[in-house]
């Protein structure tokens, strides 16, 4: 038994998420990855084990139910039962694959690509994928401005500006898509700067259990 397995099932039951056991395992096992590559490669400054479970994978597990509910309102191709659905989902500058790791571990019927300039933070997402067997993820070692292949989802954490996370990934988000923007305090001074076509659309207040401060995702279309 991992010692925080009953912290994150506690955790999860405070965001109302039902999680399999195997997932739960997926994602102690993935957070003890972090953990040991941080060691080598400083991919968070985080080092304590039950911060890391709240500042990280909590906060990231927060956004969990709020983007099924945005996927879910995506038009489908033709054809396509919703039951069998599938959706791209980008995590922009996602370091060490948060929350796109999360994503990809709760969320089967997502593919998730993680893109990072730096290419050992690309690369420990790929060890990610391959230990833990996730067909549906993937870390890419690239500049978002070069990618034009079109997500459903375009997902950044503690990333940039909103004005710089938008025009940056502006050309991989499909046209039917949404940019999903995980920040602290309500950001209303980046809102303002926004251009005439980003369009937000919703501010989520979220809680993160265990988590004293302030946590929303902004939702925006092109």
């Amino acid at each position: 038994m991992h010692p925080l397995s009953e912290k994150l099932r506690v955790g999860l039951q405070g965001l109302g998420l039902l999680v399999s056991d195997e997932r739960q395992a997926q994602l102690l096992a993935y957070m003890d990855l972090i953990a040991k590559w941080t060691k080598v490669y400083n991919l968070t400054a985080v080092r304590d084990a039950d911060e890391m479970l709240t500042h990280h994978l909590l906060d990231s597990l927060a956004v969990i139910a709020p983007l099924r509910r945005e996927l879910a309102k995506l038009p489908l191709g033709e054809g396509v039962d919703a039951s069998a659905a599938t959706y791209r989902l980008l995590d922009v500058g996602a370091g060490a694959g948060l929350p796109g790791v999360v994503i990809a571990i709760t969320c089967p019927e997502v593919q998730v690509t993680c893109v990072d300039t730096v290419a050992k933070k690309a690369a420990f997402v790929q060890q990610v994928a391959a230990t833990l067997r996730l067909p549906n993820l993937k870390g890419l070692h690239a500049r978002v401005e070069s990618l034009t292949q079109p997500y459903d989802v375009v997902c950044s954490r503690a990333f940039a500006s909103l004005v710089d996370f938008t025009t940056w990934s502006k050309s991989a988000l499909a046209s039917h898509g949404v940019w999903m923007a995980m920040k602290g305090k309500h950001p209303d001074q980046e809102m303002a700067a926004l251009p005439d076509g980003v369009n937000v659309f919703h501010v989520e207040q979220l809680h993160v259990p265990g988590l004293d401060a302030e946590r929303c995702i902004v939702w925006m279309r092109g």
